[in-house]
């Protein structure tokens, strides 16, 4: 019994994202672009997460945060299983285009781990 292929990131212009939109994202080689997502109120980095056209298109949408997996293959709505959503607030496009800010209202732990963000743990530096 063989099994589909894993789904792939949708390319640009297959979805139904806004034409507009799309043009102006500079993609990785995959399809993808990184998209931080930071609380609204306290601008407090909580994750990074990676966004192809269909995913921004989602989030756009449906004001809940999709992300594409890069390993497990498929997409996702963060807090689809935890119950830690995070509600979108804004979307914003960097300068180059090539990454995406979303500000949310991030309930529960946005870290797989269970911590609040994905930065707490392991600290490089800090003055």
């Amino acid at each position: 019994m063989s099994s589909a292929p894993p789904p792939v990131p949708a390319a640009a212009g297959s979805t139904a994202l806004d034409p507009a939109i799309a043009a102006r994202l500079k993609r990785t080689e995959d399809g993808l672009v990184p998209a931080v997502a930071q609380q609204y109120d306290t601008g407090e980095v909580l994750m990074l997460g990676w966004m192809d056209d269909e995913a921004l298109h989602r989030t756009l949408t449906t004001g809940r945060c999709t992300y594409w997996s890069r390993s497990r293959r498929e997409y996702w709505v963060k807090g689809g299983t935890s119950g830690h959503v995070q509600h979108v607030k804004s979307v914003a496009l960097d300068c180059d285009g090539d990454t995406l800010l979303v500000r949310v209202d991030q309930v529960g732990a946005a870290c797989h781990t269970g911590a609040r963000t994905c930065f707490d743990e392991d600290v490089l530096l800090s003055h």
